[in-house]
């Protein structure tokens, strides 16, 4: 029978291979018929999903693949810059072992984007910074970035990224020279500068403004000259009544309903 974990797994590399979308609806049902498991089998694995940051559940609606915010998207990649730009830091050498098992991910990554298997593609490059971790032996780092970089792939996905995959194999193969040049500054210089390029690639706003919709939809409508409407023609008065004194005017009285709500507006 598949466990908990195997389901989670298998549903963290769907995110990175690009194959779960944002939103996606995760059901119980479907997914214990998927994995010939048990739906309590199923709800452990999602709740450790949840906890991770991958899913979100709500009581009527049930599971889903998270949908970052502005906020979110930016939090994670500064989380990822801290992570790897420290463990590149306090680095002093790559071992051989590491340095072989970095290139054979790269030369994965090469026939990767050869083919025309677009999931192992994105998988592997977002892989790469979890390999990264391994190779260089802190494997609760590796851990950590496994789900970082499954949530900076659904921002990817979520908010149109425009980065090139050739460019993201390129910046890794940099990376992967410097470290066994021994150039660990340079290493880390480069993987800050692959992250921001990662990241400003995303369609983000410079700011967000709950109201900005609203505000659009209730803007004035500003009429031009040939449509502004002509004036009413003037009607005669009508006689008024004979009286001593001119009636005064009623300070209580409404005023014109368009001009009231143009003041509002």
């Amino acid at each position: 029978m598949t466990t908990a974990t195997e389901i989670s797994n298998r549903i963290i590399e769907a995110v990175m291979a690009q194959k779960l979308a944002p939103g996606s609806r995760l059901g119980e049902q479907q997914l214990a018929m998927l994995f010939d498991c048990s739906r309590t089998i199923v709800r452990e694995a999602l709740t450790r999903l949840a906890t991770r940051g991958i899913v979100t559940v709500s009581a009527r609606r049930g599971w889903y693949v998270i949908e970052p915010s502005q906020d979110e998207a930016r939090e994670a990649f500064e989380a990822r810059r801290v992570i790897e730009l420290g463990l590149l830091h306090q680095l002093k050498v790559v071992d051989k072992t590491a340095l072989r098992q970095l290139k054979s991910h790269l030369q994965r990554e090469k026939a990767a984007l050869a083919g025309t298997d677009v999931g192992m593609r994105s998988f592997l490059l977002g892989d790469f910074h979890v390999c990264l971790a391994e190779c260089l032996g802190n494997s609760l780092l590796a851990d950590t970035l496994r789900d970082f970089t499954a949530r900076t792939t659904l921002i990817a996905m979520l908010y149109q990224s425009s980065h090139d995959a050739a460019q993201s194999c390129a910046d890794h193969v940099r990376i992967v020279e410097a470290l066994e040049a021994g150039d660990i500054a340079r290493a880390e210089a480069l993987m800050s500068e692959h992250i921001g390029t990662v990241q400003s690639a995303l369609r983000l706003q410079a700011s967000s403004d709950p109201l900005a919709g609203l505000r659009d939809a209730l803007a004035p409508v500003r009429k031009s000259p040939a449509q502004a409407t002509p004036p009413a023609r003037a009607r005669k008065p009508r006689a008024a009544p004979k009286s001593s004194t001119p009636p005064a005017s009623d300070p209580d009285a409404p005023a014109d309903a368009s001009t009231y709500l143009g003041a509002l507006l």
